[in-house]
């Protein structure tokens, strides 16, 4: 078999084949920021909002997995990734558009379940667009340019994030949109940003669909050859993902551990922040849900996600110039530090005099989510082979879809009981975990490293 190299891709190549990341992580953000608002206005317990997003992590452990083996395996007009790109998208801005308007089905269910429902649709479409993405940075570029393509994908869904979670704030504030509905109802500016998301995710991944050529199944096994891989034409079955999930490479599992910490905290986050920051920074109770103080602790909440993702924007293409002085894992133990740092900072605001200061907290988490994005990929691509980076993707997605399922079923009662209802607990909780991923990632294996 002829072997050949790579070929080194321009900056806006690469721009161009992660830029639908940007439209998947805007819609993931407004979802991310208003899921829980959105569901505890249809009546939900602070006590049972991980329950309902419980669903978000057991779709993304199941259809990734799946979707990276399917990947690997399809060839067609559109190339091996990019029709799982397409539907993904297609699906997600369904369940953009449904779940704000999950009242207007209340005939037939209860508005919450249709709305956790609608969590579900997402995000299970989220993860067929999204496990794609990672693989094709590994099939298109060489490995010295591995950390440079992850990090442009953790630029544009910084850039996507940004745009997500400010606009709720953005159309009230800017254009006078009203924030608040009758009991029961979801604000009109909750629901064009909705509209909004699901416009720009169809847009941005047709982009990447059309200006993305992707390489054919002979040239990917050229450049496997080129590199010393031994590639093996065999059969290929479902019941594979269940072999190659036991025979992960020793850095996944290590990895593993680093993932748990890391995705327990942002479970935490995502969950818990907006009853969190209206009960200890408004003084809120538990059951006020409809009030203009709430609405305002909510579309907050988007405002310092918006600052945690634009830091994480901005500080993604830093990440391979700090890796390559100080090395990969290092750099990411360092940048969890500071995440787990800005968590634990939030208890100490406590009036919405303060709240200007949870902007301050969320550089650190900028700075945590940015490397979560990239580093653990970056460093996990060198251990994988090329003919399974679809499948084992998806398998590694089982270590952040984990620890969420745990948060998801013990995260509520552990708040209800241990905190005595005060979610902010949780976030300083979360903010100890972050740390102990630092610690767990300066014993993973990463062959690649290469330090200047």
């Amino acid at each position: 078999m002829m072997t050949k190299t790579k070929p080194r891709l321009t900056f806006w190549e690469i721009w161009n084949m992660s830029f639908g990341f940007l439209g998947i992580q805007m819609g993931f953000a407004l979802q991310n920021a208003n899921a829980s608002r959105i569901l505890q206005t249809f009546g939900a317990d602070v006590e049972h909002l991980s329950w309902f997003w419980l669903v978000a992590p057991i779709t993304g452990m199941i259809v990734q997995p799946i979707i990276g083996h399917y990947s690997d395996q399809t060839w067609n007009r559109l190339g091996r990734r990019r029709p799982y790109f397409l539907s993904g998208a297609i699906l997600a801005s369904i369940g953009l558009i449904l779940m704000p308007n999950s009242p207007m089905w209340a005939a037939y269910l209860p508005a919450l379940w249709i709305g956790a429902g609608m969590l579900m649709i997402m995000d299970a479409s989220f993860n067929i667009a999204m496990e794609p993405f990672r693989a094709l940075v590994a099939d298109k570029l060489p490995t010295d340019q591995r950390t440079l393509g992850f990090s442009v994908q953790t630029l544009l869904i910084g850039v996507g994030a940004v745009v997500g979670s400010w606009l709720p704030y953005v159309i009230t504030n800017w254009f006078g949109v009203h924030e608040i509905a009758a009991v029961g109802e979801v604000p009109l500016n909750l629901k064009l940003s909705f509209f909004i998301g699901a416009g720009i995710l169809i847009s941005t991944i047709v982009w990447t669909v059309t200006t993305t050529k992707e390489y054919t199944p002979e040239e990917q096994a050229a450049f496997s050859a080129s590199d010393g891989e031994v590639h093996e034409e065999h059969e290929s079955s479902f019941a594979d993902i269940f072999k190659d999930f036991a025979n992960m490479p020793s850095t996944m599992k290590q990895l593993g551990l680093v993932q748990f910490f890391s995705w327990f905290a942002l479970f935490s986050m995502w969950v818990f922040t907006t009853p969190a920051l209206a009960q200890h920074v408004w003084g809120l109770s538990a059951t006020d849900r409809s009030s203009a103080a709430f609405n305002e602790a909510g579309d907050y909440v988007g405002v310092i996600f918006g600052v945690y993702n634009l830091v994480a924007a901005l500080f993604a293409m830093a990440l391979p110039v700090i890796a390559a002085k100080v090395g990969r894992k290092r750099t990411h133990a360092i940048n969890l530090t500071l995440g787990g740092l800005g968590l634990m900072s939030m208890v100490l605001i406590t009036s919405p005099e303060m709240k200007w200061l949870l902007n301050l907290s969320m550089i650190g988490v900028g700075i945590a989510w940015a490397s979560i994005l990239a580093m653990p990929y970056a460093i996990l691509a060198g251990s994988i082979p090329a003919r399974k980076m679809g499948v084992y993707m998806g398998i590694f997605n089982f270590f952040i879809t984990f620890p969420q399922i745990v948060n998801g079923v013990f995260g509520g009662p552990i708040v209800k009981y241990f905190y005595h209802g005060e979610a902010i607990y949780a976030l300083v909780a979360a903010g100890v975990l972050m740390i102990l991923g630092a610690v767990s990632v300066l014993f993973v294996k990463d062959k690649d490293d290469i330090v200047q």
